[in-house]
Formats: structure tokens, C-alpha cells, sequence
């Protein structure tokens, strides 16, 4: 694969001679008179409909996740509670995770100062490989957003002089742990079988670390990766913005909790049961008003469940028939991989997604910032 993407070169659309400036109020004749203005503004204003108001910029409304205290057992009143929030919102909170704080906030400790290393220290720890390696806001494909870092949590790391990496190891782990978890209880309650395989072979796990100013404009830190699930631990009480296909939300996390969001593979494998986020939770800069830090930088750590970039993504359908369905649940990995575009057996229900390759999607949709404004998976619908 390319070590970087490609940028399209826009034309230069104002070429040709400069345009001369606009000529100076005071080089210009008052042909109206003050008074006469006014009374004109005046008569315009009138004749405006009483319930007439201006645009105003919306702030992404508030709301309090659902919090579901985890359990390492399956138990029925988790799967609910798991589908019945990744269905109605796309995301949610988990406590009694068992990740210690202490360990979370190491691993955030250790995040921040990679970003303080040189730049060839940072190239020989990470070298760039899209998506992964660093990224910063002198990159052609910046956002403007910060500083962000990519990694395999696969990738091992040894400790040096210069910098310790134990905690940050560890948990990456960790949360990779609870996040294959996650996916295989909330695919067992919509009623299939661990997609990922028992395994675990059928999966990429990416870390994503994003050092940047806390903003009141909510922004997609490091780019836009396709992905099943998405956790992030928060350290602190603070508000996140996320993007569902409804609008921007402020979702207000509580610290020590995980925020898990739905992502976009998630919701073609359950032909559509599941709500998804576009893009990963940004702190909001509201967080600041409730601490005594006067930094207005944060580090935001977030692990993504996705795919290896050879697979065929394509819905899990459900069967009338039960001796289909353990077929199904013996084959899904090779199911997965065949192009059905809709055209179901009998039986079966209808898939509302055409089957698409991960990469090819990838690579369209992790560059492209009109997903703000678009579900990019809207191609691949039935």
C-alpha cells in the first residue's frame, strides 16, 4: 500500500490580472441622506414577517449516554441493554470495566510525550504507512485539528532511555481486550455468532492518540477510519462531541467510564440494526470549566476494532430456518466475502447494504471531509 494518499491539485480559478480594489467610501457621492436611510431601513423592516429571525449557529445538544455497568458474563440484561443503546443512539458508557484509572492515566502520560519527541525519533518509532505514523498540522492532509499519532496495537515497543511505553502497552491491551467483547456480545444479542471468530484472527485493532486544542467547534482529529467499534477511556468528567447521521451531539462522559461508539462496519453487518458514528468522540472545550487546569491542550486516546484491509464487508443476514442459521453461524468469515449485492436466498432477510472492499472504502472516506455532511456509506445502500 502507499506510504501517503494522494492530493488532487485544484486549479488556480483566479488566475489573470488582479481586479482593481473596490473605490474608497470617500471617493464615492452620498446620494442618500442619513435621515433618508433610515427611513427607508425603517419601511423595509415593517414590511418583514412578525416571526422573522436571523440564522443562528446550533450548539450539538446535550445529552447523558446511557451507562451500562459491564460484566465479563453474557448475562440476558446486558445484551439488551448493549442493543438497545448501540440501536437507538450508536453509542454509550461502560463501568466496572475493570481498567484501573491509575493505568489510564500512565498510558495518557506516556501518550503526551510522544509528541514531545524529534521528529526522526518519531519517524523510527512510527514510521508512516497509512493510516498509521504521525500526522501533524504541517501535513498536506491536516485538518487543522492538532497534532495525531496511529498505531497498531499489534506494534511492540520497547522501552529506551528517552521514553517508557510499559503503560501505554498495556493498556492498549486492555481496552483491545473489552472491545472484542463488546462485539461479540452485541452481535450474540442481535442474534449471530462472534463475526470476528473465535480466533480473533479477523480483526485490526488501531490506536489513536490526537494532541489538540479543546475547541467549541467540534472536529474530526487524524482523519476518518472505518471501524466496528470505538472506545475511549475518560480520565476526567467532560462533555464530547460526536457525529451520528442525525447531527452533532455533546455526549457528557463521566470519568473512569469507556465511551464505545458504533462505527460503520457495524452497522452494514447488522444490515442496518445498529446505529453508527461517523469519526471518534472530541473533547469539547466546555470540559475546562469544571477543572483547575489553565492548559488548554488535551490528549485524546482512542482504540479503534476494525478490519484488515483485505476484507469484503458485507451484511450478516438472519434465517427463518434454523438448520440455515447454524450453517450460517459455521460459515459467517466466508459469507462475509461473498458479493451478494442483495440478491438473498429464500428465506433469508433482504440485505440493505451491497457488499463493498474495506480498503477501497477506506482509502475513500479517510480523506474525504464531505462525510460531515454525508453518510458515505448512502453509495452502498439497497
Amino acid at each position: 500500500m502507499a506510504s501517503s494518499l494522494n492530493h488532487n491539485q485544484h486549479p488556480n480559478i483566479h488566475g489573470g490580472a488582479t481586479a482593481a480594489p473596490p473605490p474608497t467610501p470617500s471617493s464615492q457621492t452620498n446620494h442618500l441622506s442619513t435621515s433618508a436611510a433610515a427611513d427607508a431601513l425603517s419601511k423595509l423592516l415593517h414590511r418583514l414577517p412578525p416571526n422573522l429571525s436571523l440564522p443562528t449557529r446550533r450548539s450539538p445538544s446535550v445529552i447523558a449516554p446511557p451507562t451500562i455497568s459491564f460484566s465479563e458474563s453474557p448475562n440476558p440484561d446486558l445484551l439488551n441493554h448493549l442493543l438497545s443503546a448501540a440501536s437507538e443512539l450508536g453509542f454509550f458508557q461502560l463501568t466496572d470495566h475493570k481498567i484501573s484509572s491509575h493505568l489510564a492515566l500512565s498510558a495518557e502520560s506516556e501518550s503526551a510525550a510522544l509528541f514531545n519527541l524529534s521528529a526522526e525519533k518519531k519517524e523510527s518509532l512510527f514510521p508512516k504507512n497509512w493510516p498509521l505514523g504521525f500526522k501533524g498540522d504541517g501535513d498536506e492532509e491536516s485538518d487543522g485539528s492538532g497534532d495525531s499519532l496511529c498505531f497498531d496495537s499489534r506494534l511492540c515497543f520497547s522501552d529506551s532511555a528517552e521514553i517508557s511505553l510499559h503503560s501505554l502497552t498495556e493498556f492498549v491491551l486492555e481496552m483491545e481486550s473489552l472491545g472484542l467483547k463488546i462485539v461479540e456480545f452485541l452481535f450474540r444479542a442481535i442474534g449471530f455468532e462472534n463475526p470476528i471468530g473465535e480466533d480473533r484472527t479477523g480483526f485490526r485493532s488501531l490506536v489513536w492518540i490526537s494532541e489538540g486544542c479543546r475547541s467549541t467547534e467540534p472536529a474530526m482529529a487524524g482523519g476518518f477510519y472505518p471501524y466496528i467499534v470505538g472506545l475511549q477511556y475518560q480520565s476526567r468528567n467532560q462533555r464530547c462531541s460526536l457525529l451520528g447521521d442525525s447531527g452533532w451531539v455533546a455526549a457528557a462522559a463521566a470519568a473512569d467510564s469507556v465511551m464505545v461508539s458504533i462505527g460503520d462496519v457495524a452497522q452494514v453487518w447488522s444490515n442496518g440494526k445498529l446505529k453508527k458514528m461517523r469519526g471518534r468522540p472530541v473533547p469539547m472545550a466546555s470540559s475546562l470549566a469544571n477543572t483547575s487546569s489553565t492548559n488548554s491542550s488535551t490528549i485524546s486516546l482512542s482504540l479503534l476494532i476494525t478490519l484488515p484491509v483485505d476484507t469484503q464487508v458485507s451484511p450478516l443476514l438472519l434465517s427463518t430456518n434454523e438448520n440455515e442459521k447454524e450453517e450460517q453461524f459455521a460459515s459467517v468469515r466466508d459469507k462475509m466475502k461473498k458479493e451478494e449485492d442483495g440478491d438473498n436466498d429464500e428465506g433469508k432477510e433482504k440485505a440493505v447494504f451491497h457488499s463493498f472492499n474495506f480498503e477501497e472504502y477506506a482509502w475513500r472516506v479517510y480523506p474525504d471531509r464531505c462525510f460531515l455532511l454525508k453518510d458515505p456509506l448512502n453509495r452502498y445502500r439497497i
